[in-house]
C-alpha cells in the first residue's frame, strides 16, 4: 500500500508540478510563503480527491459514473481559461499580477481532479488505510510542488519578458493533457 501510494503520489504531482513551475514563471518575486500557499493548496487537493472519488465508489457509485466523462473537460476548461488569460498578458507586455486565490483555488481543483479516480483503486482500503494514502499523496506533492516553484523562478531570470506566455502555454498543454485520458 505505501509503494502504492508513493507511485499514485508521483504520478498524479505531475500536473501540480508543471502549474507550479508556471506559477513561478508569472511571479518570478514570489514569497516564500506565497510557494508554500501553493504548494500547500496542490498538496490539499491531491489529498481530498481520492477521498471524494473512494466516497463516490463507496457510496454513490452511480452517480458518479455519470460525471466521470466531463471530468477531463472541466479541467481542461479552467486550464485553457488560465492559459490563455496569461499569454494575453504576456503579448500585451503586462506585468504578470501576483496567483490570486480564486485563480490557485481553480489550479488546484483543475490539477487534482483526475485524482477522483484515485478513489476507484484504492477502493478496497479501509478508511484509516485512504488516510495513510492521500498523506503520503499530499506530502508527495507538497515537495514536488515546492521544487516545480523554485525551478519556475529560476527559469524566469533566463525567460524575463516572455515568462507569461511560456507559463500560458504549459497551462493549456496540461489542459489538452487532461483530455488525451479519454
Amino acid at each position: 500500500m505505501i509503494i502504492n501510494s508513493i507511485a499514485l503520489g508521483i504520478s498524479l504531482a505531475m500536473d501540480a508540478f508543471s502549474v507550479s513551475v508556471a506559477n513561478a514563471l508569472y511571479e518570478p518575486e514570489m514569497k516564500k510563503s506565497k510557494s508554500l500557499k501553493i504548494a500547500g493548496t496542490f498538496a490539499f487537493f491531491q489529498a481530498i480527491m481520492p477521498i471524494i472519488g473512494w466516497l463516490f465508489v463507496k457510496y454513490l457509485v452511480s452517480f458518479f459514473k455519470g460525471v466521470e466523462p466531463y471530468i477531463p473537460w472541466i479541467a481542461f476548461v479552467i486550464l485553457g481559461f488560465l492559459g490563455i488569460k496569461m499569454i494575453i498578458s504576456g503579448y500585451k507586455q503586462e506585468l504578470c499580477e501576483p496567483v490570486k486565490d480564486g485563480t490557485l483555488l481553480m489550479q488546484g481543483i483543475a490539477t487534482s481532479i483526475d485524482a477522483l479516480s484515485v478513489g476507484f483503486t484504492i477502493v478496497n482500503y479501509t478508511f484509516m488505510e485512504v488516510l495513510l494514502s492521500v498523506s503520503i499523496i499530499a506530502f508527495i506533492t507538497l515537495i514536488i510542488c515546492l521544487i516545480g516553484l523554485l525551478l519556475g523562478k529560476k527559469l524566469s531570470c533566463a525567460l524575463t519578458g516572455k515568462t507569461c506566455i511560456l507559463g500560458g502555454i504549459i497551462l493549456i498543454i496540461i489542459g489538452i493533457k487532461t483530455l488525451m485520458h479519454i
